[in-house]
């Protein structure tokens, strides 16, 4: 199928943008892949350092027989249900290192924290700079430089781009990514949706949400909605940086720990066919092939914010504008929630990423001739991996064509999508740059326009809903609608955390027929829900954004049909109006205390949510 006209232009506006980055990038990663290996490259002392606590066969077979080298960078933790399984990952790679002649190393662990634990506290506000801690720990444990090749260990939020950001840094090292699946369904997401509406309007207590919590996060794995940590997942399938088909296999199945050993099999190469090094499998199309499975899936809204972060990593740029040009073209082929009814189990068993990636390969809207880290393209990962009794003991995999969805309530082909445009859109107006996921969002509800309440935290707000006052506000406007405005929540001002508990009080209101919506600089990935919400807000109020001259009673217009976000308010007025300041006591509150203080380098340094939030560059 020849390429689509849409991808085959941005792509190369994407590639002459990014001329003298990416060139200079290429220059460091060829300059690193001309040395000799580590272990002849460093002094004696160095090399005694690096190799003292291997078993001694392992450190016979580095040292003295030159083999492989494979430097394990793992998240594990057992405080992450994602990471669990991870615990067993490092020895089941060495053993599958050694028998094909090649030894292995945890080269480092990096810190993973869990959203789901700290979503409305303090923590939260450390969430999104957990990502470039993340990037930095991997570098330190990469630094060591004895490495041949890399594997890198994590699933959830930040910690995959965090990862994917560091191995960039070392874009000379082959590099293949190892998750750990999903946990087994439990409690549906709109089952739990409704107890959480319900729990808002303090018609249930918590011992039944949190019976009902327990229910639908209940075991090893990641969270069954496609929030940012199964997005993660998805778009690593589409770069072409996993074993084909990995994504979504439960862990503790048998099938997940011959995928983990078929990872080092994969890094080492096969024989006349050596695995890419990551600073080469990951160019323009490869972004672009990530762009387009997002946007086909109604992935989450934080990877407008990382994988520009990514993308800078590995010398190319690209903005929002690349991803709504891209919108236009690509069809929303899944419905996952929040987008849906279905959860990752059920998305991998209608066919899954393997699906999504051959439906767009098919319609010309993914790039075929790139690399990836397996010898046959991004062709191989459109088939299913299985186990093969029948295979060599070493070797029990094989992958199967997946075939045609098997709900067409979940995945639709491409010539039949849910939408002819992605799930994901770019507004834009006075009130500066957002997105918006219209494809959780039921399209009666895609035009708001409604008086504002500007509130300086999800706190503020909530409590204006337990006093009844949203109610009041949306009564007594002809439009029985309101938009909450929720400013200071950009990375700037207190990290940009993500406002999941703004999504039941605002679901109350707009179930009880009132229209309404939210306007902010912060974060809210796949919690909106169904509730219209215009999130990322660009450039943010703390930096001087349009959102700090917003004042009670303005009237707002969210279009997500014409790609709008407007205060209606005469323009001579607007640009006339002294923007408001941080409260004095909410710019203390966010800078101490939970190791915020730490993180004071973070805020003062980071760019903006539409450059990637990068603290870096």
């Amino acid at each position: 199928m020849p390429l689509h006209d849409t991808v085959h232009t941005l792509t190369q506006r994407i590639r002459e943008r990014s001329a003298p980055t990416r060139a200079a990038y290429l220059a460091q990663l060829d300059f690193h892949a001309q040395r000799d290996r580590g272990a002849d490259r460093l002094g004696c002392a160095n090399v005694a350092h690096a190799f003292a606590g291997m078993p001694g066969n392992d450190k016979f077979r580095v040292v003295a027989e030159r083999a492989r080298n494979i430097g394990i960078v793992t998240a594990y933790n057992d405080m992450l249900s994602a990471h669990a399984p991870l615990r067993h990952y490092p020895e089941l790679i060495k053993e599958e290192a050694r028998r094909h002649g090649a030894t292995a190393q945890v080269a480092g662990g990096v810190p993973a924290m869990c959203d789901g634990v700290t979503q409305g506290t303090p923590g939260m506000e450390l969430s999104l700079f957990s990502r470039d801690a993340i990037a930095m720990a991997t570098a330190v444990s990469l630094s060591h430089d004895v490495f041949d090749a890399a594997l890198m260990l994590g699933v959830c939020d930040k910690i995959v781009p965090g990862l994917l950001i560091g191995a960039l840094h070392f874009g000379h090292l082959p590099t293949v990514f190892v998750p750990a699946g999903p946990m087994t369904s439990g409690l549906s997401n709109n089952a739990k949706a409704k107890v959480r509406e319900q729990a808002a309007q303090g018609l249930v207590g918590r011992e039944e949400l949190l019976a009902a919590e327990s229910a639908a996060y209940h075991g090893e794995g990641t969270c069954t909605f496609y929030g940012t940590a199964n997005s993660n997942q998805m778009l690593l399938e589409a770069m072409g940086l996993h074993v084909p088909g990995t994504a979504f296999v439960n862990p503790g199945e048998a099938l997940r720990a011959e995928l983990t050993r078929e990872a080092a099999r994969t890094v080492l190469g096969a024989p006349g066919a050596a695995c890419a090094p990551i600073g080469r499998v990951v160019d323009e199309r490869c972004i672009v092939n990530a762009m387009a499975a997002l946007l086909a899936t109604g992935g989450s809204t934080n990877h407008l914010i990382h994988w520009v972060a990514v993308a800078r990593a590995a010398g190319i740029v690209i903005d929002w504008d690349d991803f709504a040009t891209l919108s236009a073209a690509v069809p929303l082929l899944a419905r996952v929630y929040p987008n849906g009814s279905a959860d990752v189990n059920q998305f991998q068993a209608a066919g899954g990423p393997g699906y999504v990636i051959r439906e767009l390969l098919d319609a010309g809207l993914m790039h075929e001739d790139v690399l990836t880290v397996r010898p046959g393209g991004l062709r191989e990962y459109t088939r299913l991996p299985v186990e093969d009794a029948a295979a060599p003991q070493a070797v029990r995999l094989a992958w199967t064509p997946i075939g045609a969805s098997g709900d067409d309530g979940v995945l639709r082909p491409a010539d039949a999508p849910f939408s002819a445009t992605g799930g994901l859109r770019l507004l834009r107006g006075n009130l500066g740059r957002s997105v918006i996921k219209v494809s959780a969002v039921p399209e009666d509800r895609h035009v708001i326009e409604a008086p504002a309440r500007v509130f300086s935290s999800q706190a503020e707000l909530q409590q204006a809903f337990q006093a009844g006052e949203l109610d009041r506000a949306c009564e007594s406007h002809p439009s029985h609608g309101l938009v909450c405005v929720v400013r200071w929540q950009g990375p700037q001002s207190n990290g940009m955390p993500e406002l999941h508990k703004l999504t039941p009080p605002l679901a109350v209101l707009q179930g009880k027929g009132y229209r309404v919506a939210l306007v902010t600089d912060g974060r809210m990935s796949g919690a909106s829900g169904k509730v219209p919400a215009a999130i990322h807000v660009s450039p943010e109020a703390l930096a001087g954004g349009p959102l700090a001259r917003v004042r009670d009673g303005d009237l707002i217009r969210l279009d997500a049909v014409a790609g709008t976000l407007d205060a209606l308010v005469d323009a001579a007025d607007w640009a006339a109006r002294e923007p408001a300041r941080r409260p004095d006591d909410l710019a203390r509150a966010d800078a101490h205390g939970w190791g915020r203080e730490l993180f004071a380098g973070f805020r003062r340094n980071a760019l903006s949510a539409e450059e990637g939030a990068c603290s870096w560059l």
